[in-house]
């Protein structure tokens, strides 16, 4: 009886070359699954913060005080409108906002914390909240620990020059 299962069974190799496939192609999902988490990880905040200073290029300074999580309406506490206008406006400290770049980026807990750097200003935090969706000064220290920009790192490989 052992020869009849000899004579019809597949070879080992047939197993061998099955199982190495499956593992090959199963780390190659991870490292694909890996990358397109941490390419669209912060996606929506970096959309909203994106959304803010075109707001503030076409000098839509109620609509990006919305993104704030304040209206006219119902001011924020400490930042009305008034004070967000002086700040963000044409003769504000942030007056050169269009021109704003977004550097590393920072997930902290619940929010993600954006270094932006705008023409005459040194370089300050804006934070995201990823519940609320509202940008606020990002708090200081800023995400306390070290961090790895390594993503940062490999998307600026990719990037052209200018």
């Amino acid at each position: 009886m052992a020869g009849f299962l000899e004579d019809y069974a597949p070879p080992d190799s047939v197993f061998e070359g099955r199982r190495k496939r499956i593992v090959i192609w199963s780390l190659i999902g991870l490292v694909v699954l890996a990358g397109l988490y941490f390419t669209f990880e912060n996606w929506r905040q970096e959309r909203l913060v994106k959304q803010f200073f075109t707001l503030l290029g076409n000098k839509q300074y109620q609509d990006a005080y919305k993104l704030w999580g304040c209206t006219p309406e119902t001011p924020c506490k400490y930042y009305p409108p008034e004070k967000f206008t002086e700040d963000w406006g044409a003769s504000g400290l942030y007056a050169d906002s269009a021109h704003a770049q977004v550097g590393p980026v920072d997930s902290c807990g619940d929010g993600v914390v954006f270094t932006v750097s705008i023409p005459k200003v040194e370089p300050f935090g804006l934070e995201v909240e990823r519940s609320t969706n509202t940008i606020s000064f990002a708090p200081w220290p800023r995400c306390p620990g070290p961090h790895l920009h390594v993503w940062q790192f490999l998307k600026s490989l990719f990037s052209s020059q200018s």
